[in-house]
C-alpha cells in the first residue's frame, strides 16, 4: 500500500480569510479560540501577535487587528473540498479530522496517473484553487504518512521509498509531541528529554504503557506498520450543499462575486469526483436585516442554468458574474448558500489538436450563456424549423436554453448545398405593399428589377389562411436584394395602386 497524506497546517485561518476580500486579507487577522489567539497571519505575525497570546495582548501589540472565531462546522467544510478534490485520484480516501489531514491511499492509481511525481502534481493543480497551503507526504502506513506531512512536506526534501524500513528512518526523527496521544503529557515528555519518536522506541514498551498509557504505543505501532490501521471511507453527498459566512459584509456585486469564487471551486472538485459536471447551481445570498424597511427580502436567490454542462471554475465564475451584473443587492450581504442539483455524468470532452465541428459547437454555446446570463433568457432565442410552407410560419422562436431544459445545442451542421432559389435571413414583420407601375413593382421611388423566380408557394388551405404567392429576388436602385412576392388571388380592399406585390423580406 502506499499512502499520500496531505495536511493543511493553516486550516482554520484559509477557511475564515475565504470570506475575506483580498485588501482586508493583507491587514492583521486573528483567530480567537476562546479568549486566546488560535492562528494568525502573516500580517498579524510580523506586528509579534502568536498563537497562545490573550485577546486584550494582541491589540496591544495590533490596534487595528481583525478578529475572528474558530469554527469546527467552517473548517469542516474547507475539509471536505479538499477530500472531494482527492476523490478524482482514488476512491479509496479518509480524514484525520482533527489534525486537518486528508489520506489518500494511490497504490492502485499509479499506473493510471503515470507514477507518483505526475499524480502528486496533477493533485497539487487540483487543491490549489481551494486556496490552502498544503504539506504532502507518502508512506505504506496511513498514520505515519499522515505524522510526517504534519511535520514537514516530506516529498520537498528528497525522493521517496516505500519499504518500511525506510519508513522507520524517516518517522525517527519526528517530533514526539505531533502524536496524538502525547498532546496531554507534553511537558513530562519534555521534562525526560523524550523530543522524537525515536526516543520513545528505544524506552520499554511495559514502562511507557504505564507511564503514558497504551494509545501512546497503539498509535506508534500504526505508524509504523506493526498494528493494522481501519479506516473509514469518505462517501460523497448526493447534492451540494455549502455556505460560506462572509468575514465583512458585501455591499457590492463584486464583492459577493470574490466570496462566491471560493464555493464555485468547492462545487467543481464535488463534481469531478463524482465524474460529472455542473448544468445548474442556485447561489443564495442572504442580507443584513434592516428592521425599517419591513418589505426587505431575506435574502437574494440567483438561479445559473448552463446550456452545456461545465466543470471550469472559471466559466461559471463569469457566468455568475454577469448575473450579479443585471441583479440589485436588496442590502449587504453576510453569508452565501451555493447548490447544485443538476449534474450530467460522463467523461468531459477530450481536449483538440485541430478545430472541429464540436469545438465550434462549445464556442457558440459558451456565447449563448453569456450573452443569456447578461441580457436575460427571454431576450436570447433561437428559430426551430417548422413542417410549413409559408415563410412567415416556417419558423418557432424559443428560448436558447439548451441542457437546462433537457434540449442540448446542436452542433454546427455542414453548408447545405446551394439551390437555385435562396430565402433571405431577414423577413419583414408583416409583409410590405408596393405599387405597381406598368405590370412592375416599385420600391422608394425607383422600379425593381426581377432577378430569379418564380418559386410558387400554395399553401394553407386547411387552416384559412391560403397563401397564394409566386416569390422573386428583386434588385433595388441602391444594389440591394429583396424578396417580393406577387398574390395569384385578388385581396380584399386592394386598391388599383396595390395589384398585389408584396416586400416580404431582404438579403444581407
Amino acid at each position: 500500500m502506499l499512502w499520500l497524506a496531505v495536511h493543511l497546517p493553516r486550516l482554520s485561518l484559509e477557511a475564515f480569510e475565504a470570506g475575506l476580500p483580498d485588501a482586508l486579507r493583507a491587514q492583521p487577522v486573528a483567530l480567537l479560540d476562546g479568549p486566546r489567539v488560535a492562528a494568525a497571519n502573516a500580517a498579524a505575525c510580523a506586528c509579534g501577535i502568536r498563537a497562545g497570546l490573550k485577546r486584550a495582548t494582541a491589540l496591544a501589540l495590533a490596534p487595528g487587528l481583525r478578529f475572528g472565531q474558530a469554527s469546527p462546522a467552517r473548517d469542516a467544510q474547507a475539509l471536505a473540498a479538499v477530500a472531494h478534490a482527492a476523490l478524482a485520484f482514488t476512491p479509496a480516501v479518509t480524514l484525520d479530522a482533527g489534525d486537518a489531514v486528508v489520506l489518500l491511499e494511490v497504490h492502485a492509481s499509479l499506473r493510471l496517473f503515470g507514477g507518483l511525481p505526475r499524480l502528486l502534481q496533477r493533485l497539487r493543480d487540483a487543491l490549489a484553487p481551494l486556496g490552502h497551503r498544503v504539506q504532502v507526504a507518502a508512506a505504506p502506513t496511513a498514520h505515519g504518512a499522515a505524522l510526517l506531512a504534519r511535520w514537514r512536506d516530506d516529498l520537498a526534501q528528497g525522493p521517496h521509498s516505500g519499504d518500511l524500513g525506510a519508513l522507520a528512518a524517516r518517522l525517527d526523527a519526528v517530533p514526539a509531541a505531533l502524536l496524538g496521544a502525547a498532546r496531554e503529557h507534553r511537558e513530562a515528555l519534555q521534562g525526560m528529554g523524550l523530543a522524537t519518536l525515536a526516543d520513545l522506541r528505544v524506552l520499554p514498551r511495559a514502562g511507557l504503557a504505564r507511564r503514558f498509557g497504551d494509545a501512546l504505543l497503539d498509535e506508534l505501532d500504526r505508524a509504523y506498520g506493526r498494528r493494522p490501521d481501519p479506516r473509514e471511507w469518505v462517501t460523497l453527498p448526493p447534492e451540494f450543499d455549502a455556505r460560506l459566512e462572509l468575514a465583512a459584509r458585501a455591499d457590492t456585486a463584486e464583492q459577493v462575486l470574490h466570496a462566491a469564487g471560493v464555493l464555485l471551486a468547492r462545487l467543481v472538485a464535488w463534481a469531478q469526483a463524482r465524474h460529472a459536471r455542473v448544468a445548474g447551481f442556485v447561489l443564495q445570498m442572504r442580507h443584513e436585516p434592516r428592521h425599517r424597511d419591513g418589505g426587505q427580502p431575506p435574502h437574494t436567490a440567483l438561479e445559473i442554468a448552463l446550456a452545456a454542462p461545465s466543470a471550469d471554475a472559471a466559466h461559471l465564475g463569469a457566468l455568475l458574474r454577469e448575473h450579479l451584473g443585471r441583479t440589485t443587492l436588496a442590502a449587504p450581504t453576510l453569508e452565501l448558500r451555493l447548490q447544485c442539483r443538476h449534474l450530467v455524468h460522463g467523461a468531459p470532452p477530450s481536449g483538440e489538436l485541430f478545430p472541429t465541428r464540436a469545438g465550434e459547437a462549445e464556442g457558440l454555446t459558451r456565447l449563448l450563456e453569456r450573452l443569456r446570463a447578461r441580457l436575460g433568457d427571454a431576450q436570447v432565442q433561437r428559430l426551430d424549423a417548422v413542417a410549413d410552407h409559408r415563410p412567415e410560419r416556417a419558423t418557432r422562436a424559443r428560448a436558447a436554453t439548451g441542457v437546462a431544459e433537457g434540449r442540448p445545442l446542436p452542433a454546427p451542421s455542414a453548408a447545405p448545398a446551394a439551390r437555385p432559389l435562396s430565402r433571405p435571413a431577414w423577413l419583414c414583420a408583416e409583409p410590405v405593399p408596393l405599387p405597381e407601375r406598368g405590370g412592375r413593382p416599385w420600391l422608394d421611388g425607383v422600379p425593381l428589377q426581377l432577378l430569379a423566380g418564380p418559386e410558387r408557394i400554395e399553401a394553407g388551405w386547411w387552416d384559412g389562411a391560403l397563401a397564394a404567392r409566386d416569390y422573386f429576388v428583386a434588385q433595388a436602385g441602391d444594389g440591394v436584394l429583396v424578396w417580393i412576392y406577387r398574390a395569384r388571388l385578388p385581396l380584399a380592399g386592394a386598391t388599383d395602386g396595390e395589384g398585389g406585390w408584396w416586400l416580404h423580406g431582404r438579403f444581407g
